[in-house]
């Protein structure tokens, strides 16, 4: 009855939220105590909920019992896989009171919602940035003042704010603390895997204003946006030759500096370019260069690719 009623008698002692039923509340409390009682027998990875073990041993067992009626693609959440859903359904539940702007995920809206509400107060007097925290201020007056007040022990490298110091030893410690729950791979950085998710749910928040199309990080966005300005924001000070990207930039470097950093293992000839010394592998006798997307089987040129047929693909054929 406390569902229907709004009735929520268990009161965390902490943080003062509020529970309908006791067992959640001592769930809840967890988060404070850092107390994980259900361990996975096969990494040791430990869970406050019991639930979130069940959840994660599907990455052991390969088990991924949500599967997409409309392409196919299975999860391993119920969640994700309502997020990818409405992907095809064009469904966007979580709506925008100020402006009435509507978004696929929560998290979206609770991003939105800050350009309407968050103020940013603490202003730098350097370039004129504003800033919601007064630390993120003191953080960002070093980018001006050169300062840098963590330093790793390891390698001397220098940092200008703690939370980038504390990402950086993670490269020292290999420490991967979040993990995809539908693959199981690990990364660095929270963000990182944020974006990595929109591989499974098939997300792509960030869309072109002039041509419609879709992606999956603000970056590819940005990039694309060049295609339709014009803009080459990488420009050689030597010929004058511009390029609307980075790598394209740095491989024309190569052509003044001489430099060829790609070497075969075979002859020791080098490359300034990464498909150059791919297509100069085939010269060797038996090299295989290329490989099946099915298999994985290692093959020295495309029209061998083309004829090659695997176990993989005649199972998928029938």
């Amino acid at each position: 009855m406390r569902t229907h009623l709004g009735e929520k008698p268990f009161s965390c002692s902490i943080c003062g939220k509020d529970f309908n039923q006791r067992q959640n509340l001592k769930a809840h409390m967890r988060t404070h105590t850092g107390e994980k009682p259900f361990s996975c027998s096969n990494c040791s990875t430990g869970f406050t909920q019991k639930q979130n073990l069940k959840t994660h041993m599907r990455i052991h067992t390969g088990e991924k019992p949500f599967i997409c009626s409309v392409c196919g693609k299975d999860f391993r959440q119920r969640h994700y896989f309502k997020v990818h859903m409405r992907t095809h359904t064009g469904e966007k539940p979580f709506i925008c009171s100020v402006c009435g702007k509507s978004f696929i995920e929560r998290q979206q809206l609770k991003a939105h919602m800050r350009t309407h509400f968050d103020k940013k107060t603490y202003s730098c007097s350097s370039c004129n940035k504003t800033f919601r925290h007064l630390i993120t201020l003191k953080v960002h007056i070093r980018t001006h003042t050169g300062e840098k007040t963590f330093s790793c022990l390891i390698c001397s490298k220098d940092f200008t704010g703690r939370q980038y110091f504390k990402i950086h030893m993670r490269i020292h410690t290999r420490e991967k603390p979040f993990s995809c729950s539908e693959c199981g791979k690990r990364f660095v950085i929270k963000q990182t895997l944020k974006v990595h998710m929109r591989i499974h749910t098939g997300e792509k928040p960030f869309s072109c204003s002039e041509c419609g199309k879709s992606f999956a990080i603000n970056q590819s966005l940005k990039i694309h946006m060049r295609t339709h300005t014009g803009e080459k924001p990488f420009s050689c000070l030597i010929c004058g030759k511009d390029f609307t990207l980075r790598p394209h930039f740095k491989s024309h470097m190569r052509t003044h500096t001489g430099k060829k950093p790609y070497s075969c293992t075979r002859c020791n000839k080098r490359f300034r370019h990464p498909n150059c010394l791919t297509v100069h592998m085939r010269r060797h006798p038996g090299e295989k260069v290329l490989s099946c997307s099915v298999c994985g089987e290692r093959l020295s040129s495309k029209y061998q690719c083309k004829k090659h047929k695997c176990a993989g693909e005649n199972k998928s054929s029938k």
